[in-house]
């Protein structure tokens, strides 16, 4: 069991920036791919970004592909979602997700562990 706890959401006017932290609970994160989902209000949970187990495979949605980035550190069980520019259409809820493998980290499905999200809200 993998437990993962998101931080740093919050309110922040169009054009600013946030990074979102996900701590892990267990020393075998590093043998996990990691990603970012978002879901707004209505919407249905969409892909942003991830990272392969050694931080060398970055995946990203054609949304976010220039304004965020997405990193990780696994001496410290954590990874990280730096998001500049920020739009009005990235308000959501954003959740911290691990996977197993290595095949189709855009998809949900890919993913046994998810955190219980923070919410990003930005302002026009």
């Amino acid at each position: 069991q993998v437990q993962l706890v998101e931080s740093g959401g919050g309110l922040v006017q169009a054009g600013g920036s946030l990074r979102l932290s996900c701590a892990a609970s267990r020393r075998t994160f590093s043998t996990y791919a990691m990603g970012w989902f978002r879901q707004a209000p209505g919407e249905e949970r969409e892909f942003v970004a991830a990272i392969s187990w050694n931080g060398v495979g970055l995946y990203y949605s054609d949304s976010v592909k220039g304004r965020f980035t997405i990193s990780r550190d696994n001496a410290k069980n954590t990874q990280y979602l730096q998001m500049n520019n920020l739009k009005p259409e990235d308000t959501a809820v954003y959740y911290c997700a691990a996977s197993p493998t290595a095949i189709g980290l855009r998809y949900a499905t890919a993913y046994d562990y998810w955190g219980q999200g923070t919410q990003v809200t930005v302002s026009s």
